[in-house]
Formats: structure tokens, C-alpha cells, sequence
């Protein structure tokens, strides 16, 4: 988040208000000026419903795996789209790091899975007790 803010900053900072009003961004500054507002590029602000967790670890770490490869998918756009390598370089770096904390995940997820019942094909939790709904 920091590096993606600190990009988007080195990017707006100097604005004039003509570039602004160019780069349809005039409703953004009335609400926040220059200031950094995190959000979707559809204009949803971030919030901690982002965050996803169940207390399940393989619900938790599939849930994380997916969030690595949306962020992912995300950074692969902005490459797609942007063509300045002071912005593509940290880019490509936060790209690589999401590769790498999928795979982590997955390993993690592999650990979880080898240790339950080997009889259990549906990857569910061992520890939880369908006794407790009586």
C-alpha cells in the first residue's frame, strides 16, 4: 500500500487544476484535493471488509491465495496500461512479491491439507463438530 500510495503521490503532486479537470479527476479533488484516498479503480474506497477471515485455515488460506492473485491480476493491468519505468519498476516488484506469497499460501495450504483424515475429500475442517448443531 505504501509503495502503490507513494507512486500515485510522485504522480499528482504537482497537478495544475487545468490537468485536473483533463484527467476527469475534478470530482476526486473536490472530496480530497491531492490527498491520497485509497480506492478501487471504479471508485469504491478501501475499507477493512477487504480483508477476509473465518478462523478456518483452509478457508483462510485460500482466501489469502486469492487475494495474492487478484493483486496479481491488478498489478498486471497497470503494467498493461502504464509505460513510465519509474512507475513499472516497483510495479514489477510488487508483482514478483504477490507471486511469491501465493506460493507461500500454497505451501501452506498443502501442510494443512496432508494432515487431515486421508479419507476427507472435501477439505473440510477436522476440528469442527457437527454434534454441536443438536
Amino acid at each position: 500500500m505504501e509503495m502503490v500510495s507513494a507512486i500515485v503521490h510522485q504522480l499528482t503532486r504537482d497537478l495544475t487544476p487545468q490537468q485536473i479537470m483533463e484527467g476527469g479527476f475534478e470530482k476526486y479533488y473536490v472530496d480530497h484535493t491531492l490527498a491520497l484516498w485509497p480506492q478501487s479503480a471504479g471508485g469504491i474506497p478501501f475499507n477493512s471488509c477487504f480483508f477476509q477471515s473465518k478462523g478456518d485455515p483452509i478457508t483462510d488460506l485460500v482466501e489469502d491465495m486469492a487475494a495474492e492473485q487478484k493483486a496479481r491480476t491488478t498489478y498486471d493491468n497497470i503494467l498493461r496500461l502504464v509505460h513510465d519505468q519509474e512507475v513499472c519498476d516497483p510495479i514489477k516488484f510488487l508483482r514478483q512479491r504477490e507471486i511469491n506469497h501465493f506460493q507461500r499460501f500454497g505451501e501452506a495450504l498443502r501442510v494443512v491439507l496432508d494432515g487431515l483424515d486421508s479419507k476427507n475429500f472435501y477439505a473440510i475442517n477436522p476440528d469442527f463438530r457437527a454434534d454441536l448443531c443438536k
